[in-house]
């Protein structure tokens, strides 16, 4: 593994401890000598994340479409920042760019993200990990759903452990790396298709 994509919040949410577990993460990878891949922005989650791999001594490598640029960009701290026109082209190039994924606490965006990134994986577009970092119990929720899908005959076995959750930065990291996809997973389409 070379780089982790970290998908997280444009916002730093209501309590410190969402930007500390960012920070550190961001330490975290550095200190394993991987690379970041994010969303681009200066602000929120992304911006404090991105900081600290880039002041640690990571690779940095910022994603973002054009008409994001003058609401997520503040200052250009980021050496690497490419621009892309779509939404779509972004996830597609940090999807490329990257060996696995991590989300921190976010909004609909950080959910699109994970969600397309793990169907991707569901349908053998990529064999790449992800996991949540569960910073204060945010994604304890979303757990439970994925495990109600599994007993409702919605995800199987192999599908729903694609979604991975740890307590905190290390663990995320120790997962991710742990990660061996499914044997038997199907290729329905390639990332020539998507």
């Amino acid at each position: 593994m070379k780089r982790v994509c970290v998908f997280c919040g444009a916002s730093t949410g209501h309590d410190p401890a969402y930007a500390q577990a960012a920070a550190a993460l961001g330490r975290a990878i550095a200190a394993r000598g991987l690379g970041l891949v994010y969303g681009g922005g200066s602000v929120g989650l992304m911006g404090v994340v991105a900081q600290a791999a880039q002041e640690s001594g990571a690779e940095v490598i910022g994603v973002i479409p054009r008409l994001l640029i003058a609401r997520e960009v503040h200052e250009r701290r980021i050496r690497d920042l490419r621009v892309v026109e779509t939404m779509h082209e972004r996830k597609a190039l940090m999807a490329s760019l990257s060996d696995g994924f991590l989300a921190l606490p976010g909004g609909f965006g950080t959910l699109d993200e994970a969600f397309e990134t793990l169907t991707w994986s569901q349908l053998g577009i990529h064999r790449k990990g992800l996991v949540f970092v569960d910073v204060l119990g945010y994604w304890q929720g979303l757990d439970r759903l994925l495990d109600r899908m599994l007993a409702e005959g919605f995800l199987k076995p192999d599908t729903r452990r694609l979604a991975m959750l740890a307590d905190g930065p290390e663990a995320a990291l120790d997962l991710l790396a742990a990660f061996v996809p499914p044997a038997d997973a199907p290729v329905w389409a390639t990332a020539a298709d998507i």
